[in-house]
């Protein structure tokens, strides 16, 4: 794997206009084709991080250095898969491609490429109405592929499914990642998901926001059943819920020049 930067975070902070802190001093680097998950307690900021990448809301201080001389091209799963009703599946997933000027010819093979990339051939024509939540997901996420990101940005996409539909997008979505090699971060409240996914689990702190612990998962991919029931999976999700409960209790402490002591160097 190419542990090349893909981008790193320095020093970023953002402070609302009404005051609320809610980043301060976060570095964070992450490599290219890394799989990298973010988890913490509500309203830590996971989500903000996100949308700091993303370029869809703006730092009060810090910066973002891409690894290469531009910007990568992003995509962004958000947590509500936000499908268009009266479209079909086809025009869901063919709708950054429409909004970027292409023709509905030109973007035909992106668009068919992408749904079969979620299993979904078959279901062009289907409304969301007439779709599982799973599904909809699957379309959402086609839509965020038809671009060709090279970094993917999830914002808790499989929260408000159930476990096994959940268990089996995480098993796709890896699948995928394996083959594509996309840099990813992924946000999530659920620790077994985290470690089962991802490179590296990325612990933050209670408002304000910053990064408390750096966890390798040094578990071969592909990642199987076997691995959810190994004592080597349930000893990494035990000692991140432990780090997890300190680190929602634990009070900012600041350095004489006013840095977060906390903050893991990447």
């Amino acid at each position: 794997m190419n542990l090349a930067p893909a981008f790193t975070l320095t020093d970023v902070s953002k402070v609302y206009s009404n005051g609320t802190v809610a980043l301060r001093d976060l570095n964070l680097t992450v490599g290219e084709g890394q799989f990298v998950s973010l988890v913490g307690p509500s309203g830590c900021g996971k989500s903000t991080v996100l949308r700091m990448i993303a370029g869809l809301g703006s730092m009060s201080s810090g910066s973002i250095q891409w690894g290469s001389s531009s910007p990568r091209k992003l995509a962004f799963v958000f947590q509500e898969a936000a499908l268009m009703p009266w479209a079909s599946v086809y025009d869901n997933v063919r709708l950054p491609l429409k909004l970027a000027g292409m023709s509905k010819p030109a973007s035909e093979a992106a668009v068919a490429e992408a749904i079969r990339l979620v299993d979904l051939r078959g279901f062009e024509g289907a409304y969301p109405r007439e779709l599982s939540g799973g599904m909809k997901m699957r379309v959402s996420i086609a839509r965020a592929l038809v671009t060709k990101p090279e970094i993917l940005l999830m914002d808790e996409p499989f929260g408000a499914l159930d476990e096994m539909t959940r268990s089996k997008l995480n098993s796709d979505l890896l699948d995928l990642w394996s083959d594509k090699q996309w840099t990813v971060v992924f946000v999530t409240h659920n620790i077994y998901e985290a470690v089962y996914l991802s490179n590296r689990v990325i612990v933050m702190a209670a408002r304000p926001g910053r990064v408390v612990a750096d966890v390798a998962i040094a578990a071969p991919y592909p990642r199987t059943e076997e691995f959810r029931t190994s004592p080597l999976f349930n000893e990494y999700c035990r000692d991140i819920s432990h780090t997890l409960a300190q680190a929602a209790n634990q009070p900012l402490m600041a350095s004489a020049n006013g840095k977060n002591l906390f903050n893991s160097v990447l």
